[in-house]
């Protein structure tokens, strides 16, 4: 039987991995989040020569590379929504291939290949994949930074791919700081400002962008901070040391994440400190970053955590695999023996878990039924006549961005009750599901009069909204 080359086998793994990951886009339709649809709608707006709404009541953080990528999309229509999540999940590929270059680099493909399994089986990447969220392509940047320093240290492509990066997610800016202290030593003078200017890119293509939208170059950190506080979400330095422990073992899942801490400890003993520098290094600006966000009254979210999740991932695989890389003796298969209980363990665990599964499909079957009944609504004859004498309105912000996506119309003519208690021309009501209700009929730091329904008969119901029509025909 012929031998198949292992890197011919890896490049299969990756298309079939690809290949799968396009066949689930396309047999299961999934939408963005809250955050991805104000960007396809400041991406469209940009495209039609309007200034994007950063300062619209409850809009979240603006990140410059995903806006730039939003009015591309938008080029394609109303299908760019799609095509953002296509986007988010070939870079779960990206990612889980990344992970396994750079486990491949510090430790063998065994270990690599179980790093890769824990990070593109988390259901938490796997959801942020599926809703667009702006971490998937910033983590697939940041890993393949770390994979191409582990293999060659201290390139140029490291600290480009960590700028790049930086235009998503400010967490590479600790990063690409760090890195360029540790690529100093020995390099010429050039080089060494030529590294400078991309350490310095996008912090200050980042306050550029927020210069000319809203005259604030620091406007991105001051809206963050106040619209925490506003939602009444957690935050603040007291809150950070219990939410690290829980959001890393969320991403991660409690048995990776325990793995991972126990592979920390017995790879520095392997290979030293200097040796895990790159691992060590996402595991250290992560956590930060994260106490960052604290001393800053951010919000405290599992998010700001995925880069550490990703560490610990990789180093998991070290614990489970590790065996793989000694050579045939006691110590080796002492390591095998505690490396198969831990896996007992962990497959315990999620024979336990197994709702989350059930958990991930319904979530699914949710996103898309939620797109579905939003674009039934708004494309309903009775809404749109009645939105020719003014707003369509909503009891939170949460499906404005969707709806004013699908309507292709300015800021404005569709809003939240939360900005504005004026009810508007068209008011929607969410009623008789639960699951709707709290997940659109109620948020943080919004009163729950907004969605209380008008005595009034409706003068429609739509599955679960109830619409008032205040002007025109219904």
């Amino acid at each position: 039987m012929r031998r198949i080359e292992p890197r011919t086998a890896e490049r299969s793994a990756l298309a079939l991995l690809a290949l799968i990951a396009v066949a689930g886009w396309a047999l299961v339709p999934t939408y963005p989040d809250y955050d991805a649809y104000h960007h396809l709608v400041w991406g469209r707006d940009l495209l039609d020569g309007v200034r994007p709404g950063f300062e619209g009541f409850a809009a979240p953080t603006q990140h410059p590379l995903y806006l730039a990528l939003a009015a591309l999309l938008s080029l394609a229509g109303p299908h760019a929504d799609r095509l953002l999540v296509l986007v988010t999940v070939l870079s779960l590929v990206a990612l889980t291939a990344g992970t396994y270059a750079l486990g491949r680099a510090l430790f063998g493909r065994s270990p690599a290949a179980a790093a890769a399994l824990f990070v593109g089986s988390s259901f938490a990447f796997l959801l942020y994949a599926v809703r667009a969220f702006v971490d998937v392509p910033f983590l697939a940047l940041v890993v393949w930074a770390a994979a191409l320093e582990a293999a060659r240290p201290r390139e140029t492509a490291p600290m480009a791919l960590l700028a790049i990066g930086g235009l998503l997610r400010p967490e590479a800016w600790v990063l690409a700081g760090l890195y360029w202290l540790w690529c100093l030593p020995g390099r010429p003078l050039r080089s060494r400002a030529v590294l400078g200017v991309l350490v310095l890119a996008a912090p200050v293509g980042w306050a550029l962008v927020d210069l000319a939208v809203t005259g604030d170059p620091l406007f991105s950190l001051h809206s963050t901070s106040e619209l925490s506080e506003a939602l009444g979400r957690e935050r603040g330095i007291e809150n950070v040391p219990s939410a690290f422990v829980r959001f890393l073992a969320d991403v991660a899942r409690p048995p990776v994440a325990l793995a991972g801490v126990i592979g920390v400890v017995l790879a520095v003993r392997r290979y030293g400190a200097r040796g895990m520098v790159v691992p060590l290094a996402l595991l250290g600006a992560g956590a930060l970053t994260f106490v960052g966000t604290g001393v800053a009254g951010l919000s405290i979210l599992p998010r700001y955590l995925t880069l550490p999740a990703v560490a610990l991932c990789l180093m998991a695989g070290y614990t489970v695999m590790g065996f793989a890389t000694l050579e045939p003796g006691r110590a080796r298969d002492r390591w095998r023996l505690a490396a198969v209980g831990a896996l007992v363990v962990g497959v315990a665990f999620l024979a336990i878990k197994a709702s989350s599964f059930e958990r991930l499909r319904a979530e699914l079957r949710f996103i898309e039924r939620t797109h579905v009944q939003v674009t039934g609504l708004v494309d309903d004859p009775r809404v749109r006549r009645g939105m020719r004498c003014g707003a369509l309105t909503f009891p939170t912000y949460r499906l404005v961005p969707d709806a004013r996506w699908i309507l292709a119309i300015r800021a404005g003519r569709v809003r939240s009750r939360a900005e504005d208690p004026t009810p508007g021309a068209v008011g929607v009501y969410i009623a008789g599901d639960e699951k709707f209700e709290r997940r659109f009929g109620r948020a943080d730091g919004v009163s729950t009069t907004t969605n209380a329904l008008p005595r009034a008969a409706p003068s429609l119901r739509r599955g679960p909204f109830r619409v008032f029509v205040r002007c025109g025909r219904p």
